[in-house]
């Protein structure tokens, strides 16, 4: 990349870029960033900007392109969006004060994770780094958000649960050990994040050792346990690891990374990564927007930190009964009074990102505007206090964060805030105006030379005009001269003795004297020196943040969960939610709920509640049929997100809500192909069902809504059969199961599984046509109305009538139309042959005495088989 003639300053960069191979390098030369070589090509591409080359005339010029110092933060986060790194290197020594070429260094490495500026960060989710190290077959996971402070790990040798954790968190960023890279036991973690910037380390930084000693400096303590993760060497290693990473990329000590949080996975319901999306918890299906999703309906907070603590509940519903019943009663307070609800949330809307705001301040990357923002934030927590004494619940205390000394110091600096800075400060520091001038009296004192020096100009052009009598006689400046008079060529003859010509123009002659030379030193002196001491004071007013920015952080951590409960407790109210009732033991009964989304998207139709009973005694796995478009994947739906919804603290969409703790919640709800892996519909409905089998515990929760579609018939029906058999009898107490399915064949389950129940979404059938009542009803139905669907769904009259014609051929067992005829050959063939839909009937009940196993009936049951094949047989043969 080099040459053997490269000028000093190049020697410079290139020495500085083999450092940071893998970053695109800002090489700071005076107000513009500069790249050179490949990182030119790319940048120049990504950013649309001009690339042109350092040293045209040589045989090969060197490729390069700019972006302005003010300007880089956007083009920074271009490259950011695109996957890139940036090494920004600065000057690091006074141009003025440097013997040849200015020193310069990487001050900080920009990375997806390591992002502070809220320009470039998601409002209502934290940005996260993600590092994954292994000890035997234990995983640990650690993750770290600059931003916000936020430090986490957890370890499990459950891989299955380490993976929908890993997908669960969303990382921007993954750390993983340099060996990973060319061993195939990590591809399983590789292949979840696609085009996420990956970067290896050495293993050695995953070492537990080190990990921890590193920690240890970091939190300013003896040893990990008051963190709860000391000796946890897979869990510490990935934190060590990725303390360092940070420390590397930022250059300095992140002080906003105070301690760590030790979390257990079954702590929390498992909500994999197949039900999170199926459930359209945070994304929808159609385009991935916020659009349409649980989180959009339940996130009424004020704040940026409320929204992101939202979402984190959301994530990771209790399964503590107290602690779920805890945040229940604080929403039940809060919705109880209006009045206390209404003022804490305005008094909410003061307060800015102070989690965000105080990692700037933190990292010296905080503006005057940030420090103002604070302020405001510090000074509404009184208020929001004295709103809240009205509650009992201890989550609408400060004390548990703060002691009555620590919330006066919060309150010291609001009042020093408010002294020092100016509600009108620029966006940068560098400009002045940021201290008020009479918050020190040094700056007061050059404040006023600076104001006064206009007055004393014009004072001065006065004096001279009425002491030469030159009326047309100016005084002026510029850079290049400074302070001048300035005289027409015609009035030279009246310039007294003791100017000193400047300069000669050709309409004007310049001049100085002793009296202006003696105010231009003063005066641009006093302007200098004004600045630096803004600057001086402004930097030591943010150490003063950083010094306490742990109760800031406990500060920001309390208005968080005040408005979580308050938007909780306010969109109960407005969608006349009901308070869930947590029990002991394996029941939910849901009486008139609804779909907490479905019923605001709905315009055109009332939404119509339903009331669904679930237990491990009677009601244990719902059987539910009716045609499509009537409603049954709405229910399911309905059923897990009000069960989420119950764990997290929040309130429900029901009449009345009775539930016991769920420990999973599983769903296998439609299917697309998965071409990118070679996955079929069918090969991803098996993948998604055997999850389910496989870690469905008796407290878990499950909806299926089909199974089996994607092959043929009867394949798909005897799958169907045996998953629901086995959901039924899944360790000897099953397992609590709503099974939505087109295989009228599976209600005869009902009959011969104790806890097996069947139900139909009611429809009511007028002129062949339907009307779909969205009713939940006791008992099957025999029919899919697939043909009036079709019709709904805009299917042309003519293929309608030929459906109805083949279906009613079928019904009466005339099988000699064209479509179902099968070629001589294949028929003869050996090997499997694909049962053909089209079968007669007598064969249809043949399979079904084929697979009763008679010896293992009851009487009672032997007699109901016979009914049911008794009444099959009547619609089946013809009359």
């Amino acid at each position: 990349m080099g040459s053997v003639n490269a000028t000093p300053m190049m020697q410079q960069y290139l020495s500085i870029k083999d450092q940071y191979p893998d970053a695109i390098l800002f090489y700071r030369m005076g107000d513009f960033y500069e790249m050179f070589f490949e990182d030119a090509q790319t940048a120049s591409a990504v950013l649309e900007i001009t690339l042109t080359s350092r040293n045209k005339n040589d045989p090969h010029p060197i490729p390069m392109c700019g972006v302005p110092v003010k300007a880089a933060d956007g083009y920074i986060g271009r490259l950011i969006g695109n996957g890139y790194k940036v090494a920004v290197c600065e000057q690091v020594q006074d141009p003025s004060t440097a013997r040849g070429l200015v020193d310069r260094e990487v001050v900080r490495i920009v990375t997806p994770g390591m992002i502070v500026d809220n320009d470039l960060l998601e409002r209502d989710a934290n940005n996260y780094v993600l590092a994954v190290a292994r000890r035997d077959q234990v995983i640990g996971l650690s993750v770290v958000d600059i931003s916000t402070g936020a430090f986490r790990l957890c370890e499990s040798n459950d891989a299955r649960a380490i993976r929908d954790e890993l997908l669960r968190i969303g990382p921007r960023e993954i750390i993983l050990p340099e060996s990973a890279r060319a061993d195939s036991s990590w591809d399983d973690v590789l292949s979840l994040f696609g085009e996420k910037t990956l970067t290896c380390l050495a293993d050695g930084e995953f070492e537990y050792a080190p990990a921890r000693d590193r920690l240890i400096r970091q939190f300013s303590t003896r040893s990990l346990e008051g963190y709860g993760c000391e000796g946890m060497a897979a869990g510490v290693g990935a934190a060590g690891a990725l303390l360092g990473y940070v420390l590397h990329t930022q250059k300095q000590q992140v002080g906003q990374i105070t301690g760590i949080e030790t979390y257990h996975l079954h702590h929390y319901l498992l909500i994999d990564d197949t039900t999170c999306r199926n459930l359209e918890l945070f994304e929808n299906l159609r385009n991935g927007t916020r659009r349409g999703t649980l989180m959009e309906v339940l996130d009424g907070c004020v704040t940026a930190m409320g929204s992101r603590l939202l979402r984190q509940w959301l994530s990771y519903p209790l399964l503590d009964p107290e602690k779920i019943v805890g945040r229940h009663d604080a929403v039940t307070e809060a919705a109880g009074n209006f009045a206390a609800r209404h003022q804490a949330r305005e008094h909410l809307k003061s307060v800015y990102d102070m989690e965000r705001l105080t990692s700037r301040a933190v990292m010296g990357r905080a503006n005057a505007r940030d420090l103002v923002a604070l302020k405001r934030s510090l000074q509404a927590l009184p208020d929001i206090l004295r709103i809240l004494a009205v509650f009992h619940s201890r989550f609408f205390s400060l004390t548990d964060c703060l002691s009555d000394a620590e919330q006066k110091q919060l309150a010291g600096l609001a009042g020093l805030l408010e002294a020092a800075l100016r509600e009108d400060a620029p966006p940068t520091i560098q400009e002045g105006g940021l201290i008020r001038e009479d918050y020190h009296p040094e700056l007061r004192e050059l404040i006023a030379i600076s104001r006064d020096s206009k007055s004393w100009l014009a004072g001065m052009e006065a004096r001279e005009k009425a002491r030469t009598g030159i009326n047309s006689l100016k005084v002026r400046y510029n850079r290049v001269f400074g302070y001048y008079l300035e005289v027409p060529r015609s009035q030279t003859g009246a310039v007294p003795g003791d100017y000193v010509r400047k300069q000669t123009l050709a309409n004007a002659e310049r001049y100085v004297t002793d009296e202006l030379k003696a105010f231009e030193s003063r005066a641009l002196g006093a302007e200098e020196q004004r600045l630096a001491l803004e600057l001086s004071i402004f930097n030591d007013i943010r150490r003063q943040v950083a010094d306490v920015s742990r109760l800031i952080f406990s500060a920001a951590a309390f208005a968080a969960r005040v408005d979580v409960l308050c938007s909780l407790a306010e969109t109960a109210v407005n969608n006349h939610y009901v308070r869930p009732e947590i029990t002991g033991g394996g029941e939910i009964h849901m009486t008139d709920g609804r779909h907490p989304v479905v019923e605001k998207m709905l315009t055109a139709e009332r939404y119509v509640p339903n009331t669904v009973r679930l237990d491990d005694t009677e009601n244990q796995l719902l059987i539910i049929t009716g045609p499509n478009m009537a409603g049954k994947s709405t229910i399911l739906r309905q059923v897990a997100l009000c069960a989420i919804m119950a764990q997290m603290g929040s309130f429900v969409p029901a009449r009345q809500y009775r539930t016991g703790i769920v420990d999973r919640i599983f769903s296998r709800v439609g299917a697309l192909d998965n071409l990118a892996s070679g996955q079929s519909t069918f090969m991803v409905e098996m993948e998604e069902t055997a999850n389910i089998i496989n870690n469905a515990t008796p407290r878990s929760l499950i909806i299926i809504d089909e199974i089996g579609r994607g092959t043929s018939t009867y394949d798909g029906l005897s799958i169907a059969w045996a998953v629901a058999e086995h959901l039924h009898d899944l360790g000897g107490k099953g397992v609590k199961t709503l099974f939505a399915t087109h295989y009228h064949e599976l209600t005869d389950l009902a009959a011969v599984k104790t806890r097996a129940k069947n139900f139909n979404i009611a429809v009511k059938e007028w002129n062949d046509d339907i009307i779909f009542l969205r009713r939940l009803v006791e008992g099957s139905t025999n029919r899919s109305y697939g043909i009036q669907v079709a019709r709904l769904a805009g299917i042309p009259a003519a293929v309608i009538a030929r459906a109805k014609q083949i279906l009613y051929d079928i019904e009466q067992g005339k099988f000699g139309f064209e479509a179902s005829a099968v070629p001589q050959k294949a028929k003869a063939g050996k090997g499997p042959v694909q049962l053909s839909f089209f079968d007669a009937p007598e064969n249809i009940l043949a399979r079904t005495l084929d697979r009763l196993d008679i010896s293992g009936m009851t009487p009672l049951e032997a007699l109901n088989c016979l009914n049911d094949l008794k009444q099959k047989a009547e619609k089946l043969l013809p009359s």
